[in-house]
């Protein structure tokens, strides 16, 4: 394990933020920055997560996953790109899709609507499970957050929240416009009810072409990846770029 943890480093403790240092915060990482997954292949890292990481929810096998849609999400994610047999956690997602299209992380405690940024990563892990393939919970997920634009509630036109045009990066798990505009280009699906969210994302281009860090989710790191709040940020100029290219080019 990474940190002595599965979610949460060993220990416990009271601090500032979520730590992002345990295992699964850390295999996305790697994910993330593109590392050859036969680098950890060759380490066993697969059969020792197995053999020894148990979730801090009730004790359970890590590869298995757990009961919130996120971490679910990541450890799909994670295994697809390991390959690890994940399709049971695939099929979770199925089971436990919400009657308005989406999810919630909080439906263990009985909630019944669904969750932007629940949605947002459960379609991530999804797409990464499918390679390509369409399945029909994924597109009922994904017209969850079409039908509301991105960014507004269903029952009122309002934005759900300031942090849909805060841009952070990295992303973790938080949801913002161009978090989502960025799924949506990888998963090749474009809709003009996202057209206010891609005017968000470029309303924020600064003048010499960069857009600005909203500040980092705060908690303990290995290092830092990123600049500080209200700096000039290379990931998210990398982001909002490549999804105003694919908008206005693909």
């Amino acid at each position: 394990m990474w940190d002595g943890g599965a979610f949460f480093p060993a220990g416990g403790g009271r601090e500032e933020g979520q730590p992002w240092t345990a295992t699964t915060w850390s295999l996305n990482s790697l994910r993330e920055w593109g590392v050859d997954a036969e680098v950890l292949r060759a380490r066993r890292t697969v059969e020792l997560l197995a053999e020894g990481c148990r979730w801090e929810y009730r004790g359970l096998p890590y590869w298995g996953g757990e009961v919130d849609c996120c971490i679910n999400s990541w450890t799909l994610a994670n295994g697809v790109w390991l390959g690890v047999d994940v399709g049971g956690i695939a099929e979770w997602f199925a089971r436990h899709q919400l009657e308005d299209g989406g999810w919630n992380c909080e439906w263990v405690e009985g909630a019944t609507r669904s969750s932007f940024h629940s949605t947002l990563n459960a379609l991530k892990g999804l797409l990464a499970f499918e390679r390509g393939r369409g399945s029909e919970v994924r597109k009922a997920g994904e017209e969850y957050l079409i039908r509301r634009h991105l960014y507004k509630r269903l029952s009122t036109g309002e934005a759900v929240g300031e942090w849909v045009a805060e841009f952070r990066s990295p992303f973790r798990w938080g949801y913002s416009v161009l978090n989502a505009a960025d799924y949506f280009r990888q998963a090749g699906r474009k809709d003009p009810r996202m057209a206010e969210a891609i005017g968000m994302i470029r309303a924020q281009r600064q003048a010499d072409g960069t857009w600005l860090q909203a500040g980092r989710h705060p908690g303990r790191v290995w290092f830092e990846i990123d600049v500080e709040a209200g700096e000039p940020s290379k990931w998210l100029t990398f982001y909002a770029m490549r999804v105003l290219e694919w908008w206005d080019n693909g």
